[in-house]
């Protein structure tokens, strides 16, 4: 089968400063691809690169088999590529509707003008309206988003606020949806439920998920393969297991003395 996403030879540095060095994984289609490591190891810098927010020094992205490296971000969406991010990014002055809607902006072809005289059930305008809501609806449903659907997002528990910030990522209809700490603010049984979520969007809409996670419990439940870094450079590859148990891994999180004991 052949690889959904290809990174080789990711670099990127700020100045003096290096964020990631010689990076290189491949993700199948279908699979939950998961990235770990200490705060500041480079998880999400690894994430603006594939996304188009930053252009690596060194190194190629390529998605479907295409050369996405020095994309645009609003490009690279429209191939398929959807994220949520580490620090919420949403309007919290819209409802959790509205802003899932934008998560429909690369699927809408009527224009302002078309969009501004939207007379009537029957215009081209007001169909298009239509159809984008009911797959708004649906990603509602499966999140359990129905009371949040016409609050003020920025008057939602911060757990729900994740929630509806996945929800606009999967309004995109991706093919590779990348996640970036989707549990943080969760509590234990609304990381629970997230781990069913996951799984569903992985096996009932055939999307393939890269994640970046601190849980250990939802990496090891939910991952099919696991990438470990630290300082920005890779420490290994592998099955959940055999990451989660690798000495350096241990290290990189415990530090020498408790790794060694």
């Amino acid at each position: 089968m052949d690889d959904l996403l290809q990174v080789d030879g990711l670099s990127l540095s700020f100045g003096g400063l290096r964020a990631v060095h010689g990076i290189r994984f491949s993700v199948k289609p279908g699979m939950i691809f998961s990235i770990i490591g200490p705060n500041g190891a480079g998880k999400t810098t690894i994430f603006n690169c594939i996304s188009g927010i930053y252009r690596p020094n060194e190194g190629r992205i390529s998605f479907a088999g295409r050369d996405i490296t020095r994309l645009a971000p609003h490009a690279i969406a429209r191939l398929g590529i959807a994220r949520t991010f580490q620090n919420i990014e949403l309007f919290s002055r819209m409802t959790a509707m509205e802003n899932i809607m934008l998560g429909r902006h690369v699927h809408m072809k009527r224009g302002l003008l078309r969009g501004a005289f939207m007379w009537g059930r029957r215009s081209a305008a007001a169909r298009e309206e239509c159809e984008n809501r009911l797959v708004a609806e649906r990603i509602i449903d499966l999140l359990d988003l129905q009371s949040a659907r016409d609050h003020f997002v920025g008057e939602l528990p911060y757990g729900r606020q994740k929630l509806v910030e996945l929800a606009r990522a999967l309004a995109l209809e991706p093919t590779l949806l990348l996640l970036d700490e989707p549990s943080a603010g969760m509590n234990s049984e609304e990381k629970q439920d997230l781990i069913f979520w996951i799984k569903d969007i992985q096996e009932e809409m055939g999307i393939t998920i890269l994640l970046i996670e601190h849980d250990m419990k939802m990496i090891m439940d939910i991952s099919d393969r696991v990438l470990a870094i630290n300082f920005g450079e890779p420490i290994i590859e592998g099955a959940p297991a055999e990451v989660a148990n690798h000495p350096d891994v241990l290290r990189a999180y415990l530090g020498e003395d408790q790794a060694s004991a």
